[in-house]
């Protein structure tokens, strides 16, 4: 399409217009303020709405919870300041409506009273030991309350952009009246120049919202997002120049995320190589007195465990492998273990025949059932019993390994947690029987990097063993086939 130049154009009509647009220009500039700030005032009001949404209907919740659960003590978690905040902001809301919306905040603000009363019934029972039963159903109680104030926030901000959609097409009226009192004033004295400042308008207004719109979408995360050509010569080079820095933005972004990926990828790997040599000695230790002992069939039982254990977690170099050869995995390492603990170890794997065809990243399974045996079982006397079950939830598989064990205290459990979610370097060069987080730490970080999810493993301890699961889509040969690696 032909470019069209603004500044001839502006010269050819600004000497002819200049006086007739003054007085309409001042009017619209009034008509611009008065508009803009009743829409930032309206925007302020549903801005604010939904900042209180998350804190009422998750913030709150989750700190009350942390006090239910006692990770926290009640003067800690700050939810008296965080409700406090959330009365004054509701107040400030209710100061600044009139009309429509007024009730919706009215009855919310009510409503935080009863949420006020929950609060007291917890700190009242934490102070007075109650049941972490009871606590969990106040703040449950709290959420219900929570979502209800949502809603209610909710119903707010529909009735604001009703309003504001309502008062938008008033406005939209007026604006279409004065620019018709304008076409009127100004056709008396040049249509023609009228017509002409009215087309240059539109060109530009287009352009400039295809350029906006464009940054926009380029600003908001759309690596793909264009200027198309410009009608306007002025902007035509603009336009040029932001589809190069888009694209070299794109290139660079696309390769430091493929460079990123692929480092933690290849950390990763190397880190699940690492072959513990104490268990390599030890079961070959364990082969010789088997063999010294005359125990041919003992002799044959480990070395063929041994033998698929190392071969399935070598696989060939790949990434992911079926679920039957990852069970497979875990059951040859319990098997080995079995027979140099048998008066203190017991398993059972519990993992539906329907649901081995599929494929996981492999080595999930067996450092947590190495993790439980070493940081459990041994350390509790007389021994125990070593879970692993795979359940169908949702999407996905859920995968648990739980143990009889010794358990962990809060304590503990809070800092294997902190070390498995630190962002501290992997490599650390500590063997999975020197700390009990390394393991864990290698499985959280591959299930969250393989399977781009945002949460990994989730553990809970105590007095009576440890349980850490899991939940992960199975895969079908077609969906990894171009993976970094597959091993059949």
């Amino acid at each position: 399409m032909p470019s069209t130049s603004i500044i001839q154009r502006l010269g050819h009509t600004t000497r002819v217009t200049a006086i007739l647009l003054l007085i309409p220009a001042l009017a619209s500039l009034t008509m611009m303020f008065l508009t803009t700030s009743w829409y930032q005032r309206a925007m302020s009001r549903m801005e604010t709405a939904a900042g209180l949404k998350p804190m009422v209907g998750t913030q709150l919740p989750e700190q009350l919870f942390s006090v239910a659960a006692g990770r926290i003590e009640y003067a800690d978690s700050g939810a008296d300041d965080l409700l406090d905040s959330m009365n004054r902001t509701l107040d400030g809301l209710l100061a600044d409506t009139e009309g429509a919306g007024y009730l919706e905040l009215t009855v919310a603000r009510r409503t935080m009273d009863t949420l006020a009363g929950y609060l007291d019934q917890l700190r009242e029972g934490m102070e007075a030991g109650a049941p972490v039963g009871d606590m969990e159903r106040i703040v449950d109680e709290v959420r219900d309350v929570g979502d209800l104030i949502t809603d209610m926030l909710d119903d707010f901000i529909s009735v604001e952009i009703e309003v504001t959609a309502r008062s938008g097409a008033e406005i939209q009226k007026i604006v279409w009246l004065a620019a018709i009192a304008e076409v009127f004033l100004l056709a008396a004295a040049m249509v023609f120049t009228a017509s002409t400042s009215q087309d240059m308008t539109n060109t530009i207004r287009q352009s400039i919202r295809q350029l906006e719109s464009s940054m926009h979408r380029l600003t908001g995360g759309d690596l793909k997002a264009r200027v198309p050509e410009m009608e306007v010569e002025e902007l035509s080079e603009l336009a040029r120049q932001s589809n190069v820095m888009a694209n070299r933005l794109e290139t660079l972004i696309e390769r430091s995320r493929m460079e990123q990926e692929n480092l933690a990828k290849s950390e990763l790997r190397l880190l699940q190589a690492q072959i513990n040599p104490h268990f390599l000695y030890n079961t070959l230790d364990a082969i010789i007195w088997q063999a010294q002992s005359g125990k041919s069939e003992e002799v044959i039982h480990l070395t063929r465990s041994l033998s698929d254990f190392f071969r399935i977690t070598l696989s060939s170099g790949a990434d992911w492998i079926p679920l039957e050869r990852e069970a497979r995995h875990m059951s040859g390492y319990l098997s080995i273990q079995k027979t140099r603990y048998r008066d203190i170890l017991n398993y059972e794997i519990d993992i539906p025949e329907e649901l081995q065809d599929g494929y996981i990243v492999k080595l999930l399974l067996q450092p947590l059932v190495e993790n439980a045996l070493y940081h459990g079982i041994k350390s509790k006397r007389g021994g125990g019993t070593i879970r692993v079950e795979a359940v169908p939830e949702g999407q996905g598989v859920r995968f648990t390994v739980s143990d009889t064990g010794k358990g962990m205290t809060p304590d503990e459990l809070e800092r294997v947690v902190a070390v498995m979610r630190s962002d501290a370097p992997a490599l650390s060069g500590v063997a999975p029987e020197e700390g009990s987080s390394f393991g864990l730490r290698n499985v959280d970080a591959r299930i969250r990097l393989f399977y781009h999810q945002q949460t990994g493993l989730e553990i809970e301890s105590g007095a009576g063993g440890t349980r850490v699961s899991f939940c992960v889509p199975l895969k079908s040969m077609e969906e990894i086939a171009n993976d970094e690696g597959v091993s059949g």
